[in-house]
């Protein structure tokens, strides 16, 4: 047997070598060519390899961690808290504003989002609807989604997933994030006492301003606003998100009660307790690195987690799951 490289050389060589091509850098690479398949391998491999090693480096087995139940207890106002929270957001006025945006694209209709969220700050998302179903005046199910640890909405047409799915699609913009890995625009005009850099203990001395109350009560508003439009069935409206993104479709699906579904994946803001001291990892590490510096609040900032917590926000969710 001979190799069909071996043969190519042999021709290439055999016609080319009184011209200036350079039939080498052919040869190598068909060779290249050749060996992808064992490189991707490799890789896998090495991936593999990587996730068993994480494995055996968790404090604790994987069994232990499946069967594993939150101890985190829900605090005797949280659902006073909240519905005040939220009766103070709806005081002012939603106000959305949706301004055709042109991408280029030719499948999916985009509109830069506005509306009134926590204290009436105004915050941005991406509108994206089917175009399609937008000519024809059907009224669509709409998705909302909501964005990763630092992330924002991103670019206008970026990621346009589930209007290419046929739904309507709003991405909101995370207050103040948007620097860390996807473009944001949102401002967060309130300040914070002492913390640690990031969010995660922006306000943390009491509920009442912590970060993520307004993030929680801009998120209720962003389903809220995607319900006005009026190629969006108001009755059909499930919402997503992944890591962080997560963690506000819980707290969104225990303080809206009609949501068609919930779609949560890896959740973040979970069992704070519990997170805080099994990894030491950013985000939840800027928590333990706060309290390292000052033992004195430990008590108050998991008191103050509890009321943000994805556990307990969970307990009061109503619709369908993932």
């Amino acid at each position: 047997f001979i190799h069909p490289l071996f043969v190519a050389g042999i021709q290439i060589s055999g016609l080319l070598s009184n011209s200036a091509f350079d039939w080498k850098s052919v040869v190598d690479q068909l060779i290249a060519a050749d060996s992808a398949p064992i490189t991707r391998l490799n890789a896998q491999k090495t991936a593999n390899s990587d996730k068993v090693t994480a494995l055996s480096a968790l404090p604790v087995s994987l069994p232990a961690l499946q069967a594993y139940q939150s101890t985190v207890s829900e605090p005797a106002d949280f659902t006073d808290f909240w519905a005040a929270t939220l009766a103070d957001t709806r005081s002012h006025d939603l106000a959305p504003t949706f301004t055709a945006v042109d991408t280029g694209l030719v499948a999916v209709e985009t509109f830069d989002v506005e509306y009134s969220g926590f204290g009436g700050h105004r915050i941005k998302a991406w509108l994206q609807l089917p175009a399609t179903a937008l000519r024809e005046g059907r009224r669509l199910p709409a998705v909302v989604q909501y964005q990763g640890y630092g992330g924002g909405r991103g670019l206008a047409h970026e990621d346009i997933g589930w209007a290419a799915a046929g739904y309507a699609q709003l991405t909101m913009d995370t207050r103040g994030q948007g620097s860390g890995w996807s473009f944001g625009e949102t401002d967060d005009p309130v300040g914070s006492g002492p913390a640690h850099p990031g969010f995660m203990t922006r306000g943390i001395s009491a509920p009442e301003t912590y970060y993520y109350r307004r993030v929680f009560a801009d998120a209720v508003r962003a389903v809220e606003t995607i319900r006005t439009h009026e190629a969006v069935d108001a009755t059909r409206v499930a919402i997503t998100g992944g890591s962080q993104g997560t963690g506000i479709s819980l707290a969104v699906a225990g303080l809206v009660p009609d949501l068609t579904a919930v779609m949560p994946d890896v959740p973040f803001l979970c069992d704070f307790p519990r997170a805080t001291t099994l990894i030491d990892e950013d985000p939840y590490g800027e928590i333990a690195r706060y309290l390292k510096t000052r033992r004195g609040d430990v008590e108050q900032a998991y008191t103050t987690l509890s009321y943000f917590d994805g556990v307990n926000m969970a307990r009061h969710a109503n619709a369908p799951a993932l």
